[in-house]
């Protein structure tokens, strides 16, 4: 460690001016990165329930809606109709735009003097209250319409544009937008759908990003004044972390990514986490340069760099080893944010340990801060009378610090039984959100936002598939989680009720014949457009798909019926795909839970083995899991009892709070080993190490939580609540550190902690 030491002294120049130019090179990629908010790409691109939405895309072509909601007393009135007439017929013109569906748009089927007449659902608009009660039953008997465009009180109807695949969000909203700015009237109206979701998660991550690093890095500034009063111990931390996230932010365009929802946490994370080593570095400086102490700068340098490089070092690695087990995580950015996070903190690691000691070398010396480093209560600030305190607590009690800590961990333990988990990506937003009252109205009057697709391949026109697909459309309709559906043979039924009478045999059903099927479609065509099945037939009638729209968001539901659909149809050889976008939050909520199982393990395994090779030691690796095991308990048994669901962001709290909570165990067993080194017997070791190092882990916990606390201020619900969950799960470890290990150190007597013979 001494040539180390004297190598950084000796090129100081050149490693300050490495760090800058590194720096500067990456921060110029970052105008170069893109925000992508679709759901889908957080998923592996070779996941089945992609695939197979992306084929459906391709089979008929684009699935996605953004809605136009409007409401009112009665939909049917004539100046709602005629706003909605003007509404549908612009839509049409909007580039993006492949299909409208409206009143005015989709089709009503009637027979007339046994040949079938097919004319827009609203032919024309009624002037008088007979006309308009004539046109509400109409509206009722009609499939196509009753139920899905408009709702069964008619109170509230939708013009819905089935947009392009290729078209973007965040240039067909505006144009959406801008359409019902220009058709004014007295109705209520909303935009909805998924891609509007889409659009504001898009705008919200903008404005997050430009947010959320000033107040996280102005609060983080006047904290590190706060810590050590000194202008060197706010601005050699506070460069570490502008380093850090200019490298990591950089890297993103680099690698090919985009900003998601997820990223939002990679600067937020590095400005709580990459001023811990330097924050180490400046309490250390602190502590040597003190009156009494005649050290030269360049002689303070080299102690700092030979005491605190190696603990340093293993809290970096065991930090950037919990945040590359986000790589179990099968959810695309989670991975991501683990391997640029990991890099972030390697780059802030390199810097504390070479990049500060060689400006501290330049640096004239300060003036000390604090005035002696003995055991003295006395006179001292009160931070140091708190540890002293905490000392004194894990001396005389450390039987009952533990039993108490077991009891807690043991009652925490019961709310992990309620957390549930919750992907849709509505409850992003708080509840007063346009976002969520558009869903919310879709899912109650309109049949659904979600929709999960069944295709099947074939001769359509065959009777036996053909009633397939009706048997299972009908089994969707009797499933409480469905709110409406969509498919060919719905259209076929509604053709056999126009030519048929209710008495007749053919009426309301299926033929028996392709003959008399495809003979239905030639009668449609002579006065419809064969376009109008598009959505649900390809041409060569070979395809066919079952769309069924989702009255609900819950997480758990959608599950079930992906499920139970999963279940129907599984030996079903006419069966192509299943897909859509609620089968699409199904794998998002399994995924998500087998990434926390799998990143959680993965994370504690790796840290402990990591303290099994710094103190070259077993149990040194399982007792400082115990604080980790006991501060999970916690961090999830309070998700449960405050119903915070788990989800693709607080899913990634378990490797954060690993990786960066050990960090705390880590400082005060290094230290306590080499009190216990020089002589002192177990409470004197205790005392003395949490008198001197424990002011170093308080400042480096408290920054992280200063620093995470800020995404309380967040646009996105979870990540206000991941921000007050780490803030949590951070307290526990550092309590388990102060309190806890000190006392396990005391009852347990580790072998490897004790002095060398």
């Amino acid at each position: 460690m001494k040539k180390t030491a004297d190598m950084i002294i000796k090129y100081r120049w050149l490693i300050i001016i490495g760090f800058i130019v590194i720096t500067g090179i990456f921060a110029l990629q970052i105008p170069r990165a893109e925000i992508d908010a679709d759901m889908k790409s957080q998923l592996p691109d070779n996941l089945v329930s992609r695939v197979n939405t992306e084929k459906i895309d391709e089979l008929f072509g684009g699935t996605e809606m953004l809605m136009v909601l409007v409401k009112t007393d009665d939909v049917l009135n004539q100046e709602t109709l005629k706003r909605i007439k003007n509404i549908s017929k612009q839509m049409k013109r909007i580039k993006g735009v492949d299909k409208v569906l409206s009143l005015f748009d989709l089709k009503s089927i009637k027979g007339e003097d046994g040949a079938m007449v097919v004319n827009p659902a609203v032919r024309q608009i009624p002037e008088t209250k007979e006309q308009r009660e004539t046109l509400r039953e109409d509206i009722r008997k009609n499939d196509i319409v009753y139920g899905s465009v408009i709702s069964k009180d008619f109170t509230v109807t939708a013009v819905i544009a089935v947009l392009k695949t290729d078209v973007s969000d965040l240039y067909i909203i505006p144009e959406i937008e801008h359409l019902v700015k220009n058709n004014p009237g007295n109705e209520e109206t909303m935009i909805g759908g998924l891609p509007y979701i889409r659009g504001n998660v898009s705008l919200n991550i903008q404005s997050d990003l430009r947010r959320l690093m000033p107040i996280g890095i102005l609060i983080m500034l006047l904290f590190l004044f706060v810590c050590f009063r000194q202008f060197r111990g706010v601005l050699l931390p506070f460069i570490v972390v502008i380093m850090s996230i200019l490298v990591s932010m950089g890297l993103i365009p680099i690698f090919g990514w985009k900003i998601q929802v997820i990223t939002i946490v990679l600067p937020v994370f590095l400005i709580a986490v990459a001023n811990d080593y330097g924050i180490h570095m400046i309490a250390k400086y602190q502590e040597l340069n003190i009156p009494g102490n005649d050290y030269t700068k360049t002689d303070i340098a080299r102690r700092i760099f030979s005491s605190l490089s190696k603990p340093v070092l293993i809290t970096g690695l065991t930090t950037m080893a919990g945040m590359l087990c986000l790589l179990g995580h099968t959810l695309v950015p989670a991975s991501q944010l683990g391997i640029l996070a990991a890099i972030g903190v390697a780059f802030a690691l390199a810097a504390s340990l070479f990049f500060i000691p060689a400006i501290i070398s330049l640096l004239p010396k300060s003036r000390p801060i604090l005035h002696s480093t003995d055991n003295e209560y006395r006179g001292k600030p009160i931070l140091e009378k708190l540890l002293w305190f905490f000392g004194n607590l894990v001396s005389t009690k450390p039987k009952a610090v533990i039993t108490g800590a077991l009891i807690f961990s043991a009652i925490s333990v019961i709310g992990i039984f309620f957390v549930n988990v919750d992907t849709d990506p509505k409850n992003y937003f708080s509840k007063d959100h346009p976002v969520v009252h558009a869903t919310d109205m879709i899912d109650r009057n309109l049949g659904g936002s979600q929709n999960i697709s069944v295709v099947f391949k074939g001769d359509i026109k065959e009777p036996r598939i053909m009633h397939k697909i009706d048997s299972l459309e009908q089994s969707f309709l009797n499933m409480p989680e469905v709110g409406n559906t969509s498919s060919i043979a719905r259209v076929v039924r509604q053709m056999s009720r126009a030519l048929n009478d209710q008495d007749e045999v053919g009426y309301d059903r299926i033929p028996d014949t392709r003959n008399a099927i495809a003979q239905y479609f030639e009668l449609y065509a002579m006065s419809g457009d064969a376009e109008d099945f598009e959505k649900m037939v390809d041409f060569p009638y070979e395809h066919a798909v079952i769309t069924a729209r989702m009255n609900t968001t819950s997480t758990a539901k959608l599950s079930k019926f992906v499920d139970n659909i999963n279940e129907m149809v599984k030996d079903d050889p006419d069966v192509l795909l299943v897909g859509g976008f609620g089968v699409v939050l199904s794998d998002l909520a399994r995924i998500v839970v087998n990434g926390q199982l799998l990143s959680l393990g993965l994370a504690i395994i790796a840290v402990a083995l990591l303290l099994m090779i710094l103190f070259r030691s077993v149990s040194a690796g399982l007792i400082s899991t115990i604080p980790l095991a006991i501060s999970m308990a916690i961090l999830f048994g309070l998700m449960g009892f405050l119903g915070i669901e788990l989800n693709v962001v607080t899913a990634l709290l378990s490797s954060i709070m690993i990786g960066v909570g050990i960090d705390y165990t880590i400082h005060f067993l290094w230290r306590y080993k080499e009190e216990r080194n020089k002589g002192l017997d177990y409470h004197d070791a205790v005392k003395k190490t949490l008198t001197t190092t424990g002011r170093g882990i308080i400042f480096n916990a408290f920054s992280v939580i200063v620093g995470f606390i800020i995404l309380v201020f967040s646009n996105f619900l979870p990540v206000n609540f991941f921000g007050f969950l780490v803030v949590v799960s951070i307290l526990a470890c550092l309590i388990g550190a102060l309190v806890l290990i000190p006392a396990l150190c005391i009852v347990v007597k580790p072998k490897f902690l004790e002095p060398k013979k």
